[in-house]
């Protein structure tokens, strides 16, 4: 059974490529995580804010895409992106509230 995943795509005011995660990211859906990113060429924004869970299969696709990423990260995914090393190979920003400031 697949879990849900919504990806949405966008820019940010700049003008790069931005990929909006929400829900879950598991083995029953990371390929469809991998084709969304795989369909973005040059750097691309992945904003994992509304992720919910990330196993190490959604980790193994950013891993392969870790050159031309830069990730937006919830205070609830950090120490998994800091444990597999996800944080050494790409640029991980933290999510901003609703106010507009960055979470810690």
């Amino acid at each position: 059974m697949s879990t849900q995943l919504a990806l949405h795509h966008g820019r940010t005011a700049e003008g790069t490529a931005v990929l909006i995660v929400a829900g879950e990211v598991d083995m029953s859906n990371s390929a469809s995580l991998a084709a969304a990113i795989e369909g973005v060429p040059g750097p691309l924004v992945v904003d994992l804010t509304r992720v919910e869970y990330l196993d190490s299969a959604g980790l193994n696709v950013l891993f392969a895409h870790a050159d031309r990423l830069e990730l937006v990260a919830p205070p609830l995914l950090r120490p998994v992106l800091t444990v597999s090393g996800l944080t050494q190979l790409v640029k991980v920003r933290p999510a901003a509230d609703r106010d507009g400031r960055a979470e810690p």
